[in-house]
């Protein structure tokens, strides 16, 4: 299946008949709790693993991140990986999410320990992450879209600032 492109940085896609067979206020505003455990599936059809948290930018209000668990057996060995929330599409059809990236691209993921998480208000950090998906940092678009300074300044990189 082809993964469409998201409509802007940021947001993810939605896929299926949705708000039409769904049961509930899905699929444009769901409860994080609905999400935990879906699958997800890469593009090129395996199942890579489900969803295990939603991490969110409080300061901005939006979601920054689906964390994978992957590999493993019922939660033991397994990988967690950071996923930029714009490179899943949720497929409705099929009750999953579909994430545009390889089976071999997530093996071969940046991942983390359940005991030892990365700060993920790193911004070096979190530009490699969404750099490995091939995504824009959701945080790009915030002073273009509504004109406001981030709350790290004007010098911040969402800004446009360089910091040498």
């Amino acid at each position: 299946m082809n993964i469409p492109a998201s409509p802007a940085s940021g947001e993810a896609n939605i896929v299926g008949k949705g708000a039409a067979t769904a049961d509930g206020p899905g699929p444009d505003v769901m409860a994080a709790s609905t999400i935990d455990g879906n699958t997800v599936l890469s593009s090129d059809g395996d199942d890579v693993g489900s969803i295990k948290e939603i991490m969110l930018d409080v300061r901005r209000g939006r979601v920054a991140y689906a964390v994978l668990s992957s590999g493993g057996f019922l939660g033991i060995g397994d990988k967690l990986l950071a996923i930029p929330w714009s490179a899943l599409t949720l497929d409705t059809d099929h009750k999953c999410f579909r994430l545009a990236a390889t089976s071999d691209q997530v093996r071969n993921s940046p991942g983390f320990d359940k005991n030892a998480w990365p700060s993920m208000v790193d911004k070096q950090w979190a530009s490699s992450v969404h750099q490995h998906y091939g995504r824009e940092p959701y945080w790009t678009d915030d002073v273009s879209k509504t004109g406001a300074v981030p709350p790290e300044g004007i010098d911040a990189p969402e800004a446009g600032g360089v910091k040498l």
